[in-house]
């Protein structure tokens, strides 16, 4: 359960300002109303330190008004990290020089995938989806700090994406990535709040084979799915 390195630190800053204006605020200048959730770990509960915790009245769609404090932080447990189980806290190269055959197993089917004593991509669905389901019902805009592979199952819900194609939705660091719900699923907004060039190392080092393989040609609906190089959601550009 690490915290946040320097480059973590500066990104949480930028965050913040970022949460003030243009999160909590319309296109007109006014307050709006917003929630923060996170999860119970350390480096997401650090990432919003900095987000400003203050009261205001608000009147409720049911006319009523009251006090409403503004991104309240919530740690919700649904949205810790995928469980790595004997291999958390491990990198993705001490995992294959340690257990080859584990690794292996991953690079084959990464979404069902289940780590010795962890959880897969699959469990970490079924935990999310009454998560998902409350955001649905909720009003108010949310900033969800999570991790990488649950940002990646949340995003592919509500972009109505297939679950086998959930473990390689590109989610880079630094990034804001705002989805606002229509009739038929969500406009898409990417904000980067952070440059690759300002950081030394952005800590996503998984294996190339364990990503999709770029190729130009159409999509191969298997296991080892081609995705192709112009393709918007698994090849997302990062900062």
């Amino acid at each position: 359960d690490s915290g946040l390195t320097p480059a973590g630190v500066e990104y949480a800053r930028r965050l913040a300002q970022f949460a003030k204006d243009p999160i909590a605020k319309t296109e007109d200048g006014k307050e709006r109303p917003c929630r923060l959730w996170t999860s119970t770990l350390r480096r997401t509960k650090e990432t919003a330190q900095f987000i400003e915790h203050y009261k205001f009245e608000h009147a409720f769609d049911n006319g009523e008004v009251g006090e409403w404090v503004q991104f309240r932080r919530m740690p919700r447990r649904n949205l810790d990290e995928l469980y790595a189980g004997v291999c958390d806290g491990m990198t993705y190269k001490e995992i294959e020089q340690v257990f080859p055959e584990e690794f292996e197993r991953r690079q084959q089917d990464k979404l069902a995938y289940r780590y010795p004593r962890g959880e897969s991509y699959m469990d970490v669905t079924l935990r999310l989806e009454p998560l998902a389901q409350e955001m649905e019902r909720t009003r108010e805009p949310v900033l969800v700090v999570g991790h990488q592979g649950i940002l990646r199952i949340l995003y592919a819900y509500f972009m109505g994406l297939d679950r086998k194609e959930a473990p390689y939705v590109s989610i880079p660091l630094n990034n804001v990535i705002e989805l606002t719900p229509h009739a038929y699923g969500c406009h898409e907004k990417r904000y980067c709040l952070m440059m690759k060039e300002e950081m030394l190392n952005d800590g996503q080092d998984e294996p190339v084979t364990s990503m999709p393989v770029l190729k130009r040609d159409s999509f191969v609906d298997n296991v080892n799915t081609h995705y192709a190089a112009s393709d918007p959601i698994m090849n997302a550009p990062s900062c």
